[in-house]
């Protein structure tokens, strides 16, 4: 088993963000909600360190969320990070009081004890990420204070005699400038960790669990043509082979050409792949259907159904692999139990109870970019790994409205042209998810002298690492003033273009 650190989530929005951390650092790493803990947990994952997140609670509500902090105590390397360090501080015969000062966004710590090993190497007046309400105003004899702020006296503490910490900091955010120097020395220094946790390592130990878990078993698996689904199926293939099958399902509702150039990508990658059009079988099911969520519904019920025929195709099946990665696993036991759902749109969600199958999930514990440098060192092809996210009901939610065949080919159409123009420009790998979008508007134009009342199209593109946050891409106006002409000029049907400058939150990259 990888060494590990476990990070206990007190439901702070910067929590998976420790995880990318850590992650960067080549540690392994793994989010449970503060409730998971228990002896039986820590026997399991036998952590090399034990991480406490933040709250956007505070430690004197009535409802605060506690662990029993004598499970970790002296048993395991702790770090304390806000809440964590509250909640340890109170607990201990600290006390904590609301802050004078309520402290958020940028500190300098003025005081630095740098002998101490998680403060090692940092500098006088690092800047630092404040987020709270409440603060430390005093701790127990045996707790020594290392870091400081003109108006935080507990910046950081270290447990005599202990590998028990706390900071009232975020070093995990980018605006703590040496917030990785305290990082690694938590996990390298006083956790031990090796360091060691890569894409290569992660393939070499994927491979072989797979290889005991699925022995000769005949596996099943639903490509999308996106990066996940692709990654897991190479993982699978090179542990199994031709026991994998995989199903690549056309619902009418993929970019244009989409069809048949990815599954030319999959034959070339030596992959198993069945081709199934089934394009009218979802255009009917959507007929009449105009709300976001009853179309996903009709995409996802239709989608199994059609998997559910090809699957039964294939004799002695026991295995269904998805794509699934850490942040829908992560949402899936948040703090305050399954969080709210935005949207419903997995490629397969909801078996039929007669299939069956046992579930198989190898990427499940990595974020995107990980997925992308675990399939860079398969030598999968860069076209493939470097693709735009796309969501599972394809261009169903991208058309506003009812879905048909004629409004399906002009978005088409039109998001060619634009994510073509992308890559002409050599903008395509600066964004991180680009997208037309068919608005169920029409507006008057003018063409040849000839007044037009047709749709209007809307331009998306943002910057992202992850998708759960995301910034309108500010892409150049000249490149957009040829995009727009070349969409009305080329695309029947539209003679109006807008460009999306909606950020995530509040809005969603996609628009249903």
């Amino acid at each position: 088993m990888n060494e590990m650190i476990l990070i206990l989530d007190f439901g702070s929005q910067y929590t998976q963000l420790i995880a990318r951390r850590l992650r960067e650092l080549c540690v392994y790493c793994e989010i449970y909600p503060y409730s998971k803990l228990t002896p039986d947990l820590l026997e399991k994952l036998s952590p090399k360190g034990v991480i406490l997140s933040g709250s956007p609670f505070s430690v004197k509500s009535a409802d605060a969320p506690k662990i029993d902090l004598s499970l970790l105590k002296s048993a395991y390397p702790v770090l304390g990070v806000c809440y964590g360090a509250q909640l340890m501080a109170q607990t201990f015969g600290g006390n904590v009081q609301p802050s004078k000062t309520r402290e958020y966004g940028r500190s300098l710590l003025t005081y630095v004890d740098k002998s101490d090993a998680l403060l090692k190497g940092m500098s006088d007046n690092s800047q630092v990420w404040m987020s709270h309400g409440d603060t430390i105003t005093n701790v127990p004899d045996n707790f020594k204070i290392i870091a400081a702020t003109p108006t935080v006296a507990v910046a950081g503490f270290h447990v005599s005699g202990e590998n028990t910490y706390g900071i009232q900091f975020h070093p995990e955010v980018f605006h703590s400038t040496e917030g990785m120097v305290l990082l690694k020395n938590f996990v390298s220094n006083i956790c031990k960790c090796s360091c060691n946790w890569t894409p290569a390592s992660f393939v070499d130990t994927t491979v072989a669990e797979l290889k005991t878990k699925l022995k000769d078993d005949k596996v099943v698996l639903g490509l999308s043509g996106g990066v996940d689904s692709s990654v897991a199926a190479m993982l699978l293939h090179k542990a199994i082979g031709d026991n994998l099958t995989c199903i690549f399902v056309d619902n009418g509702l993929l970019r244009k050409n989409e069809f048949s150039d990815v599954l030319d990508s999959y034959k070339n990658m030596g992959l198993n792949v069945k081709g199934v059009d089934a394009k009218d079988r979802f255009l009917t099911a959507l007929s009449g259907i105009t709300a976001p969520e009853a179309k996903r519904k009709a995409i996802g019920k239709t989608f199994i159904e059609v998997f559910d025929a090809e699957a039964n195709r294939i004799e002695n099946v026991k295995w269904l692999a998805q794509g699934t990665i850490y942040p829908d696993v992560i949402e899936s036991v948040s703090v305050k139990g399954p969080s709210a759902t935005i949207k419903s749109h997995h490629n397969v969600g909801g078996l039929p109870d007669h299939m069956k199958l046992k579930i198989v999930e190898p990427l499940r514990n990595l974020f995107k970019d990980e997925v992308r440098k675990v399939g860079t060192s398969l030598n999968m092809p860069q076209h493939l790994l470097k693709r735009h996210p796309f969501p599972g009901p394809g261009l169903g939610i991208r058309i506003l409205g009812e879905v048909s065949a004629d409004r399906v080919k002009i978005l088409q159409d039109v998001d060619d042209i634009f994510v073509n123009g992308l890559r002409n420009y050599n903008l395509y790998d600066t964004v991180w998810q680009a997208f037309a979008v068919l608005l169920p508007v029409k507006s008057v134009g003018v063409m040849g002298d000839e007044k037009t009342y047709e749709n209007v199209v809307a331009l998306r593109a943002v910057g992202s690492t992850d998708g759960m946050t995301a910034d309108w891409s500010h892409l150049p106006y000249d490149f957009l003033a040829q995009m727009s002409n070349d969409i009305i000029n080329n695309v029947k049907g539209v003679n109006r273009v807008v460009y999306d400058i909606s950020s995530k939150p509040p809005a969603t990259i996609e628009w249903e």
